[in-house]
């Protein structure tokens, strides 16, 4: 008996020997799970936003993914190294990957406002009427120095415009000492439509609230808004504040009547008959309430005979 468990006993230490000579140690210069679910998040967060640039600035993805290796601490090989231990253990890093997909879905609203500041674009407007639909910062500070001297905003539409909204751009402007006329900013805003362009254009020379309002009735569904503020250099230092800035959309509330062309035909409710169109002439005057048809001469001939008096009886 006693025999007997010294051999059970030595099989179970036998087994937790091999056991730990077949565990795989993980080398020191990869990372652990944790720290691998923080840098995939943060990659694939830098990889999104990278994906949505221009052609024109596709070198700034480099940047992008540059940060989050300076962010953990880490270089771009450790971090091609660490995959490469992880894709050899598919369960650990799936377990790694579900985290990560959590977390990004849970945060893709974030990440979709990320996308649309660095953009200068806004979100999706909200729906409804008398909506202010300004995205961007509430109050600037310019001081007419370059990269300094200018607000620029331009955004497409989306679902929640109609065709005739009036868009209404209202700041106030303070300055901090008086500035000569050809010195003063200028606010402008511009609306492209289906069939034409919209512009206003404002010079700013004293301080208070400016406002600029823009609308169109026949020219189409909206397509685009932009809109800027510049100020030119100053010849001493001086600064332009900007705040109470407000983008309100307003939907239009009455109907338009379309009135008919002379190509078309007109017809009459009561005889439901085409009428010829009528000359230039007498359009330009006008127009009559229509009346009911007048009787024709036979028509009133025996309506005056039905209005004879009575021949009276003779008096004897």
């Amino acid at each position: 008996m006693r025999v007997r468990n010294v051999i059970q006993w030595g099989c179970v230490l036998a087994l937790a020997c091999c056991l730990a000579c077949c565990r795989v140690k993980r080398p020191d210069t990869v990372l652990s799970d944790g720290q691998m679910e923080e840098v995939l998040y943060d990659y694939h967060m830098a990889k999104a936003m990278a994906d949505e640039l221009p052609y024109n600035e596709s070198y700034k993805k480099v940047l992008y993914l540059e940060s989050v290796f300076r962010k953990h601490g880490i270089t771009e090989a450790e971090f091609d190294s660490s995959m490469a231990w992880f894709a050899r253990y598919p369960d650990v890093l799936t377990r790694i990957y579900e985290q990560v997909n959590a977390r990004l879905k849970k945060e893709r609203g974030d990440i979709n406002h990320l996308v649309a500041v660095r953009n200068n674009k806004p979100d999706e407007s909200r729906p409804g009427d008398s909506v202010d639909i300004w995205s961007w910062r509430r109050i600037y500070r310019l001081t007419g120095m370059p990269l300094d001297n200018k607000v620029v905003f331009s955004f497409p539409v989306d679902t929640n415009f109609r065709d005739r909204d009036t868009l209404r751009w209202t700041a106030r402007f303070q300055f901090s000492r008086r500035i000569p006329a050809w010195q003063a900013p200028v606010i402008s805003m511009q609306i492209l439509y289906k069939d034409d362009t919209l512009t206003t254009v404002n010079r700013v020379e004293r301080s208070g609230v400016q406002t600029l309002s823009l609308y169109a009735d026949t020219l189409g569904a909206m397509k685009e808004v932009r809109g800027f503020i510049y100020l030119p250099k100053q010849d001493s230092l001086s600064c332009l504040l900007i705040d109470r800035i407000q983008l309100m959309r307003y939907h239009a509330q009455d109907t338009l009547r379309m009135e008919k062309t002379e190509e078309s035909p007109q017809t009459t409710p009561e005889t439901d008959t085409v009428r010829k169109p009528q000359p230039a002439e007498s359009q330009a005057t006008p127009r009559k309430p229509e009346q009911r048809p007048r009787p024709t001469s036979t028509q009133r001939m025996r309506g005056m005979e039905t209005l004879k008096p009575a021949k009276q009886p003779d008096r004897k």
